[in-house]
């Protein structure tokens, strides 16, 4: 175990018994979620892990899969404060961030109030990040980072716990941007979102269009998701997971890799926030799995969502067909 990850049997029992507990919540936060979205069990998994490792998540589909419902829908059953942003070419920071205003009070004195923009809440859906403008992404790197914002030069801090979930659409690229590397590091989860099967499509299809329409209920307040992601990083990590987690980050570099298709495809790799990322996801997914300590195993689900919007294809591999999938699999097989 590592050293800081060490538990006496005393501290084991007790870390048990706060597991099972927050089994026992996040397995309703599921039936709940399960209510309403249907035949995205990974996207939904994947954004859990995101939320109870404090991060934030960018989940990208094409459009009619659920991806705004979901976020609403975790919203609503961890008891969060949630809000929309549509973003657009034409949002301007101020639009997220808020701004001040100048008014005049009885006495006719004048002075600024600070008026919160949407970022402001718990959850922020991001609705299409890659059409806002670039000044205007730049506006949620502070906040994604710090969880505070900076306005005429005062410091504001955001609620907490605070996440920011954006989407964004694969296909259509026209009057996009697309988002500068430093802003995809912050984002913990790449969670690509596919289509439903038969199945999960026939009932949605019978669910959603009748008379009524299910509603998912709170389960769950921030003050007790806030708990969860503190419980989280008390969870022991074998020195099997740490080696795996380093060995796959830093032979996605070029600089010290071994494996020939990185030093022949990769134009840059993942910095050490993945492999914290990483680190923090396996913890994550250990506990939505009800289990006191990761494997190598949960290393092996979670690293093509950290890895991929980490890294970043040369001239040479894209004209070969390379993907980035193919990339990380390599790296998968070399290293566990």
């Amino acid at each position: 175990m590592t050293e800081s990850s060490t538990l006496d049997d005393a501290s084991e029992d007790q870390l048990l018994v706060e597991i099972d507990t927050l089994g026992a919540h996040i397995g309703k936060v599921r039936e709940q979620v399960e209510r309403v979205i249907f035949g995205q069990q990974l996207a939904v998994d994947q954004t859990l892990i995101t939320i109870l490792a404090g991060g934030h998540g960018l989940l990208i589909g094409v459009p009619g899969l659920a991806k705004t419902k979901l976020v609403e829908t975790l919203g609503t059953v961890f008891g969060l404060d949630d809000k929309r942003v549509q973003c657009t070419p034409d949002l301007m920071p101020a639009d997220i961030i808020g701004s001040e205003v100048l008014e005049e009070d009885a006495a006719g004195k004048r002075s600024f109030r600070f008026i919160p923009g949407p970022v402001f809440c718990q959850v922020l859906m991001a609705d299409e990040i890659n059409r806002a403008s670039p000044r205007t992404q730049s506006a949620l790197l502070q906040a994604m980072q710090e969880r505070t914002v900076t306005v005429a030069g005062q410091t504001h801090e955001l609620p907490r716990p605070f996440h920011v979930l954006a989407t964004q659409n694969p296909l259509e690229q026209e009057g996009t941007y697309p988002l500068p590397e430093a802003q995809l590091d912050r984002f913990l989860l790449q969670i690509d979102v596919g289509y439903p099967d038969a199945e999960a499509e026939r009932r949605m299809l019978i669910a959603t269009t009748g008379g009524r329409e299910e509603v998912a209920q709170s389960v769950m307040s921030g003050k007790e998701l806030l708990a969860a992601q503190a419980l989280l990083r008390r969870l022991p990590v074998g020195e099997s997971v740490v080696d795996a987690i380093l060995a796959i980050v830093r032979a996605g570099r070029c600089e010290t890799t071994q494996v020939e298709e990185v030093r022949r495809h990769v134009a840059w790799g993942p910095g050490p926030r993945a492999s914290q990322a990483l680190m923090l996801a396996v913890r994550a997914r250990t506990v939505l799995e009800g289990r006191i300590s990761p494997s190598v195993d949960d290393v092996l689900a979670l690293v093509h969502p950290v890895l991929r919007h980490r890294m970043a294809l040369n001239f040479a591999a894209r004209a070969e067909g390379v993907t980035l999938d193919s990339v990380i699999d390599r790296l998968c097989d070399r290293h566990l």
